[in-house]
């Protein structure tokens, strides 16, 4: 076993043990045990899974984003006292006094990217074991929580007409051309890279306070939207299509998760949340996030109020 084998094989075990499950469970309901179907649904399991299990990270996510749209205001006001200042004391007074600020608000940059770090070794792992599936040694022993059989049943699947680990630029680069390799992972490079782009923009456009539409965070915003797509163009013709399978399934579940938080609670002075007031006022709820009206101090019961009838005063009597 070599070097990345070994710090990979947790991993893969972990999602050779999922696949393998899943793919007996729908075998048992009586899919083709060979079928390329039965492996892509497989797969989606998989993905469903996964994000269920990081569910809790996605909420700390959403959190975090907030908070770092929330004190964007003040982040601009210490960029600006800095601002032309590239002396090392200045840029570590600056980094000590941001840190601050964002122990202050109880913000952490590092959460907004977290859910994702934390997909890239399941997603590793598949790319890893999808590579290992065609070396004889594995055909013969298997792999990982994989038997042999299911071995050689992912690596010989189709779905039209198109192997699990077919990539798109050997399959370009073939002669002849394999062009039912190229379309099949083209359209799905192609969703991939949209439900990426939607994601961001929707974030973006609906989800980011007025605040936080300049700046720093404002321009990183940006920058994700367009190299994020790029990358997934540059990956997209190098991964297998079990891979593809995998990280468009990704791609959708964020899509229309996110599309249920910004609709369903949406960031503070956000266009979202403006949209989301008016549905509600349409059906005469009070806004979101709407503070609750204090209650007016009732004064204390006195012994009038309380039933007690008071006596007449006694008259005085007049001496003769």
């Amino acid at each position: 076993m070599g070097f990345f084998d070994t710090i990979m094989w947790p991993f893969t075990w972990a999602v050779s043990f999922i696949l393998s499950t899943f793919h007996g469970l729908l075998t048992a309901v009586g899919m083709d045990f060979n079928s390329g179907w039965n492996w892509v649904i497989s797969i989606v399991l998989l993905v469903l899974v996964i994000r269920i299990i990081l569910i809790p990270l996605f909420v700390k996510q959403i959190k975090s984003q907030r908070g770092m749209q929330i004190i964007q205001p003040e982040v601009q006001k210490l960029q600006a006292k800095y601002k032309g200042k590239k002396d090392p004391v200045s840029r570590q007074q600056m980094a000590q006094e941001q840190q601050a600020l964002f122990k202050k608000h109880n913000v952490n940059p590092f959460m907004t990217c977290l859910p994702l770090l934390a997909q890239m070794p399941i997603f590793f792992a598949l790319f890893w074991m999808l590579n290992r599936m065609r070396e004889e040694q594995n055909q013969l022993d298997g792999y990982g929580a994989l038997t042999a059989a299911e071995v050689q049943s992912f690596d010989g699947s189709e779905i039209f007409g198109v192997g699990m680990s077919d990539i798109f630029l050997p399959a370009f680069s073939a002669d002849p051309t394999r062009w039912d390799v190229v379309v099949l992972t083209s359209i799905m490079i192609v969703a991939m890279v949209a439900t990426q782009f939607f994601t961001q923009k929707q974030l973006m456009s609906k989800n980011m306070s007025e605040a936080a539409l300049t700046g720093q965070f404002a321009q990183t915003q940006k920058m994700m939207l367009y190299v994020l797509p790029l990358v997934f163009v540059v990956g997209g013709v190098n991964f297998p299509v079990g891979v593809l399978v995998y990280w468009t399934a990704t791609n959708f579940w964020t899509m229309g998760q996110q599309w249920w938080v910004i609709r369903n609670n949406p960031t503070p002075g956000s266009l979202a949340e403006k949209e989301l007031n008016l549905r509600r006022a349409a059906r005469g709820l009070a806004p979101f996030n709407e503070a609750p009206k204090p209650v007016a101090e009732q004064p204390k019961p006195t012994g009038k109020h309380l039933g007690q009838t008071s006596q007449p005063a006694k008259k005085k009597k007049r001496k003769k």
